[in-house]
């Protein structure tokens, strides 16, 4: 039997351990590999191609105005430059926007950033219409998430959490069934949190000698990396990646000579359960 100033010693060790358990998850990483802009100065801007239809401009004005409110960059929204918002071709030194139906291809998204070295020099940001068009994903909570997060991605961001299925983090970087939050899923995950803006301080907390941030050529890099059909697996290259339980997330296409193009996938809920299962 424990006597009063024993239990209340074990108390303060849980408390102690509960804090510092906390702290871990808070200062958790959550970058893409050590991908980013390369720039002299911070803030910076990245141009986000509009190419989306009327049903998506509030979104990416919304998203856009989100990320504003990060201390190392800036992002303004401007005519797209794709040529074509299907295919949606990268744009050297920012970052396109599209949206189309694709197909039930099993993905709602898809973030796909252009690589020299370390550095991004593109970046291209595709929604399926596809599943939009249908009533479980055609929500503002859905496409709010969903177009905030992939555009997170091109910025070198990683997940916060993975799980569908527990407590929402209030963060688009975080995987949810339920975006609208609400109940046993606590906040919305429909824009970005205080943690994402503290991950982005740490990812440009250096400056480079060089910039790639509006930058028209991307030298050496072969011209096929720019006008690539990225639809499904088939496209994408391998997998460099997966969820932790073993569904593919990244993809890796190789051009040689450091310049490679990663493509980061969100599932739909149930694609990712069927995969799982097989």
């Amino acid at each position: 039997m424990f006597t009063p100033s024993r239990r209340l010693s074990l108390v303060l060790a849980a408390v102690a351990f509960a804090a510092i358990a906390f702290a871990a998850v808070a200062s958790a990483s959550h970058s893409w590999g050590n991908y980013h802009w390369a720039r002299t100065s911070n803030p910076f801007t990245v141009k986000l191609g509009d190419n989306v239809s009327s049903a998506w401009d509030s979104y990416l004005s919304t998203a856009a105005s989100d990320w504003n409110s990060s201390t190392v960059l800036n992002t303004t929204v401007v005519a797209g430059g794709t040529g074509g918002a299907r295919r949606c071709p990268a744009t050297t030194g920012r970052v396109e926007v599209c949206a189309d139906k694709y197909g039930q291809n099993g993905w709602l998204g898809l973030a796909s950033i252009q690589i020299s070295g370390s550095h991004i020099t593109a970046g291209t940001v595709k929604m399926n219409d596809t599943y939009y068009n249908m009533a479980q994903y055609n929500t503002p909570a859905w496409r709010r998430m969903v177009m905030c997060q992939e555009i997170g991605h091109t910025f070198g961001l990683d997940h916060q959490d993975e799980n569908f299925s527990n407590y929402n983090l209030g963060t688009c970087m975080d995987y949810t069934n339920d975006p609208d939050g609400g109940g046993s899923f606590g906040p919305s995950n429909v824009a970005p949190n205080s943690h994402d803006y503290e991950q982005l301080n740490t990812i440009y907390s250096h400056t480079d000698s060089t910039t790639t941030v509006g930058q028209s050529v991307n030298k050496g890099a072969p011209p096929a990396q720019n006008d690539i059909e990225a639809e499904g697996p088939g496209q994408w290259g391998k997998v460099v990646g997966r969820y932790s339980d073993g569904v593919p997330k990244v993809y890796e296409l190789d051009f040689g000579n450091g310049h490679k193009t990663f493509t980061f996938v969100f599932w739909t809920p149930d694609t990712h359960r069927k995969m799982q299962e097989h």
